[in-house]
């Protein structure tokens, strides 16, 4: 995978995946934030090493009453039931897992988990370079 043009103003850049989560509709918040907690983050631990993945931040949302103004205020879209941040040390790093037969059964083992509890069809993810401003 070829390294983009960095945009980081401090530090080196951090390659970082975000995963905006949506549940299944069978799932309530609480059963799908419990099942993330319980289940699956240690799925991701366990994983970490062979994926090279140097940090998994869990973001959990609120009660959906406690997004409400904030939504109304900006005419915002409905909220996410979490969000997974996932980091990696390099854009050499994240190649390295392309050709490496333990990673790719590490992320399918991940996946298959995911497909338990996500709506992956309404769950956007994307990559990014963090630019830390505070902090």
């Amino acid at each position: 995978m070829e390294r983009p043009s960095s945009t980081a103003r401090y530090g080196p850049a951090v390659i970082k995946l975000v995963f905006c989560l949506r549940r299944l509709p069978e799932l309530s918040r609480e059963e799908f934030q419990a099942y993330w907690r319980g289940t699956h983050a240690p799925l991701v631990a366990a994983r970490a090493e062979v994926l090279r993945i140097r940090r998994y931040v869990q973001v959990h949302s609120l009660p959906a009453e406690a997004h409400v103004a904030t939504r109304a205020s900006r005419d915002a879209p409905e909220e996410f039931d979490g969000v997974a941040e996932l980091w990696w040390a390099s854009w050499d790093d994240l190649a390295a897992n392309a050709g490496d037969p333990d990673a790719a059964r590490a992320s399918a083992e991940l996946l298959e988990d995911e497909r338990r509890f996500i709506d992956l069809p309404r769950s956007p993810l994307w990559w990014g370079e963090e630019d830390v401003v505070v902090g």
